[in-house]
């Protein structure tokens, strides 16, 4: 099937309009908007104007209504882009630059020089190789392909995977570890490091909780089903549980209907290849999480990336696309389908949602919306970042979420029209194959997002979403007054702060924990080689008094470090 934009005719079925494979030779009207697309020029009607596209040209022929204003940081979708100005990415002075590529390349200089010793015997190897009567064969173990893990990652394996022993609430309990050879093996000491502040975890609205009263829902649920269901939905593990929580998702969200799955993970990477496939387009935003990347390659669909919340690249893309079509046959795309997060997890930004809205209509694509970070978590009722845009819920063809983060359970929903869940159900390979969402998680996600909606007959949860909003923006106000460069939209909870130098991000974790604070340092391949990071994610649960001490220490070990980049100071 085409993107809406081409010569399709809408019929009454029960089937969505992802499920049909070829497209009709008629138009289409959709929310007001009339697009004819041939193989010469695609008009588009919006508020009683016409713009023509010619594909050779690509100018505007007519431009008297709703896209002839131009905004400053945004293509021409009459949108104003007030929400991305609050938007910091502060680039470094230009020796920070320089001496990060130094700080590498004297690392990987010194690996090749282990490297060296390992090939003459000199130094042990650790890690998995080939037999010596295996030498002629095919590589199983790719050398060169480990060379980062092997000379780079383990020296500093120690900043990642800690066992925690409690609760992964506003503060934790660590148990103590140390190496005897450079972090390749690891021995605990059985002591405890207790009351560790946790800036790590995604608990935005604090329900990742033990509090017997709050879960005795949850508790009365594990009596009445079990812990698990061994069984996929379409055969007897369809409870009534998880119709119940179905229906709370499309209401909470205020759309038709929607579906729930028993891992985030694979919401996205085993959904799209249903949606999309061979003869499609996805335009996919280059910080995408790597969910969205797998499931639009398993999905055999084009696939061409967007530079981050950049709308004038989108739409170029979008325009080559009409015009171009398929490689080689130049037929027109069956779908086009434009793929973004409503909090990208590194970066902390927020989507440009109502100007890729506005050029979705306007060039007639479909929209997925992964609000994985931003659903619970933005918005003044929680309901993530259509309600910070104050967008119509129905303009996001297919919204995508998860309860690992705000919700403190696990899995993930897709909601949207009716006919997209109902073909969902019988084409999802999640839905299909996969054991359906455990009972207790279930009652734990309904008992939050009750909470959330106030239908547990209490404000708390309102309370929750604006503690958490204050925490964010408080947090964010004295990281910059102190000079660090951090990334993100004023509203987001992901606040990653720019360490930049390889060696100043293990320096800044394993201060930072001598100092009981526990924080998410992430550097190359995760980031680009330049920007590695320590993320902090603001909780509700936090105090003032904890984010206090961890901001005190943040300025002691920034003066420390030299990690105060910033020249808006």
């Amino acid at each position: 099937m085409r993107l809406r934009g081409s010569k399709r005719r809408r019929k009454s079925s029960h089937l969505s309009d992802f499920s049909r494979h070829r497209a009709t030779p008629d138009s289409t009207n959709t929310g007001g908007s009339r697009s004819l697309t041939g193989n010469m020029a695609t008009a588009t009607a919006n508020g009683g104007s016409i713009t023509f596209i010619n594909c050779k040209g690509l100018k505007d022929i007519k431009k008297n209504g709703y896209y002839n204003h131009r905004e400053k940081n945004g293509p021409r979708t009459g949108v104003p882009s007030r929400e991305h100005r609050r938007e910091a990415f502060e680039q470094p002075p230009m020796y920070v630059a320089v001496m990060t590529y130094v700080g590498f390349a004297l690392v990987t200089l010194f690996g090749y020089f282990r490297d060296f010793l390992r090939a003459v015997r000199l130094e042990k190897r650790h890690l998995a190789q080939e037999r010596e009567e295996q030498k002629n064969f095919v590589p199983l173990y790719q050398d060169f392909e480990n060379f980062y893990t092997r000379n780079l990652y383990m020296r500093v394996r120690d900043n990642w995977n800690r066992p925690l022993c409690s609760l992964p609430g506003p503060v934790f309990d660590l148990m103590e570890r140390v190496s005897d050879d450079y972090n390749w093996t690891f021995r605990l000491t059985g002591r405890t490091i207790h009351n560790v502040i946790n800036t790590g975890s995604y608990n935005y609205l604090g329900f990742a909780e033990n509090n017997a009263d709050s879960l005795k829902t949850v508790a009365d649920k594990v009596q009445q089903y079990g812990v698990g269901i061994c069984s996929t939905r379409q055969e007897v593990g369809n409870l009534s549980l998880h119709e119940d929580l179905e229906k709370l998702v499309a209401s909470f969200l205020q759309v038709e209907a929607s579906m729930v799955f028993g891992m985030g993970f694979a919401t996205n990477s085993m959904n799209i290849p249903a949606l999309v496939g061979k003869g499609c387009l996805i335009l996919s935003d280059e910080l995408n999480h790597t969910s969205l990347i797998l499931g639009a390659r398993l999905s055999a669909a084009t696939i061409r990336v967007f530079k981050h919340n950049d709308m004038h690249s989108l739409e170029k893309m979008l325009r080559e696309a009409i015009c171009s079509g398929q490689p080689r046959t130049h037929r027109p795309w069956k779908k086009i389908l434009i793929m973004v997060e409503g909090i990208y997890s590194m970066e902390g930004s927020v989507v440009r949602l109502p100007e890729i809205i506005a050029l979705k209509k306007k060039y007639k694509a479909y929209l997925y919306l992964d609000e994985a970070h931003s659903i619970g978590a933005v918005g003044s009722s929680g309901r993530g970042v259509t309600e910070l845009f104050s967008v119509n819920a129905a303009d996001v063809d297919i919204m995508m979420g998860t309860f690992t983060k705000s919700f403190g359970g696990a899995g993930g929903y897709i909601a949207g029209k009716k006919e997209l869940v109902d073909y969902l159900r019988s084409h999802s390979h999640s839905a299909i194959y996969a054991t359906a969402m455990s009972p207790p998680v279930t009652e734990q996600v309904i008992r939050a997002m009750k909470c959330i909606m106030g239908k547990d007959g209490s404000t708390q949860g309102i309370t929750r979403i604006h503690q958490l909003a204050e925490n964010t923006r408080y947090f964010r106000a004295r990281l910059k007054e102190m000079g660090f460069i951090i990334y993100g939209h004023d509203d987001s909870p992901v606040i990653p702060i720019l360490l930049y130098m390889p060696g100043k991000v293990v320096a800044f974790a394993r201060e930072m924990l001598e100092r009981k604070v526990g924080v998410v340092v992430v550097g190359f391949p995760a980031t680009p080689i330049t920007e590695a990071r320590a993320r902090f994610c603001m909780s509700a649960s936090h105090t003032r008094a904890m984010l206090d001490e961890v901001l005190h220490h943040l300025n002691e070990v920034g003066d420390n470090l030299c990690l105060k980049f910033s020249r808006r100071k």
